[in-house]
């Protein structure tokens, strides 16, 4: 039996896997391969997305029908929105992971300047809180794109830092006064929801960058003693803390536990499986904000006990898929933006279930990738897909590289033959 040589060096076989392999590279890195992170990451996302719309269909379906003589009108928005943040999160995924050190200063610029468009008359308030602005018929809460901007900002200043945050004036400038200055507008919007939530993740950019914990304590400290003014400020806000601390009962119905009470009757009517998709009876009007932000006592009256903990399974696989991302993580860009993000995310869900569940004092913070609202989605989206463009730089295979293949046998020259 004989194998002849391929016309130019080698055999026919080799040179076939040779030119299956170059084209492989070119898919891969066209389209991009991704790894198990990116793919867990992207698959959790979209379930938690497309759980979202039907739980807002469900949820907004009779308020939107007594508004609008539809049930679809906030649903059709919403998947408007989640289309749009889908679209961002892959176009992000794909862009060059430079991109994100480069346009952090006028990320963070844009975020501050629209958020000074809340105190202009571009600006409106809902719930006590001031907190968006209304362009052409469109409302917009810029506050979730300075989540977005403080997250790629503050990895920028720690990768710039990287050698000299032993230091704690060096960690903390130009770090605070910019952090500072982003959170102190969404206060004056008196949104302390938003706040916590914009704290917790510069916090967490400093922790996962390798900021000290005791060069985190002062400024704990600081917000601490801070906070209490602020609280005592607002008439509602000390309402919903003495309800929270006194805990509600029936006959503080109505006098500040009215959403808190329902809430708590809505998860206790679902038992374990569920009064069945569709039939909440809270939503009915006596659960507000059902498709926002108490829509996890709709999951728990319709869904029972089993749907609750298959969202916090969901939110636990982003929480260990982000910590993943950040194990592996061979740049201080990555390891910082995915931390934050992963705070900011997983931290808001744990916050407002908290808070359905009573183990908080009612703030405000809607269920990430869930709850109703386009600038809430949209932003969680975008954030999610720049920790994947980061991501694919820090692993070859997501960038479509393959591994070195084995240099092939010695072959014979070109006019031998092998004989077997």
């Amino acid at each position: 039996m004989a194998t002849t040589a391929a016309p130019f060096g080698g055999t026919e076989a080799g040179r076939v896997e040779r030119m299956g392999r170059r084209a492989l590279v070119r898919v891969r890195s066209i389209f991009g391969a991704p790894t198990l992170n990116a793919a867990l990451l992207t698959g959790t996302t979209m379930f938690l997305v497309v759980f979202g719309l039907i739980m807002v269909l469900s949820s907004s379906s009779v308020e939107s029908y007594v508004a609008n003589d539809s049930f679809f009108t906030d649903f059709v928005k919403q998947a408007a929105f989640a289309s749009i943040g889908v679209v961002l999160m892959l176009v992000a995924a794909r862009l060059p992971a430079g991109t994100w050190q480069r346009i952090a200063w006028i990320a963070i610029l844009l975020g501050i300047a629209l958020q000074v468009l809340v105190f202009t008359p571009l600006g409106f308030g809902a719930n006590g809180n001031r907190n968006w602005i209304g362009i052409g018929g469109f409302s917009l809460q810029p506050s979730e794109f300075v989540k977005v901007a403080l997250c790629v900002w503050l990895a920028m200043i720690m990768t710039r830092k990287q050698k000299r945050i032993g230091s704690f004036w060096q960690a903390w400038i130009p770090a605070a006064p910019v952090a500072g200055l982003s959170i102190g507008l969404v206060l004056l919007g008196s949104d302390l929801g938003t706040v916590v939530i914009m704290v917790g993740l510069s916090f967490g950019a400093l922790w996962f960058a390798g900021v000290k914990w005791w060069h985190l304590l002062l400024p704990v400290a600081g917000l601490a003693v801070l906070a209490v003014p602020v609280v005592l400020s607002s008439a509602s806000r000390v309402r919903r803390i003495t309800a929270f601390l006194q805990g509600c009962t029936d006959a503080d119905y109505y006098s500040g536990c009215w959403q808190q009470l329902h809430g708590t009757w809505a998860l206790s009517a679902g038992g374990l499986f569920g009064v069945g998709l569709g039939n909440s009876r809270a939503k009915w009007s006596w659960l507000p904000e059902a498709d926002n932000d108490y829509i996890f006592a709709i999951i728990g009256e319709e869904l029972g006990l089993l749907g609750a903990v298959v969202v916090l399974a969901l939110f636990a696989l982003l929480a260990w898929t982000m910590l993943r991302i950040v194990r592996q993580a061979r740049t201080q860009m990555t390891r910082v933006v995915t931390g934050a993000a992963m705070v900011w995310l997983v931290g808001q869900a744990l916050v407002n279930i908290g808070v359905v569940l009573g183990l908080l004092p009612v703030l405000g913070v809607p269920l990430p990738f869930i709850s109703s609202g386009g600038s809430q989605l949209i932003a969680a989206l975008l954030i999610v897909g720049i920790v994947l463009s980061l991501e694919r730089v820090d692993n070859p295979k997501a960038r479509g590289e393959l591994p070195d293949a084995p240099p092939p046998a010695r072959e014979r020259p070109l006019a031998a033959s092998v004989r077997g």
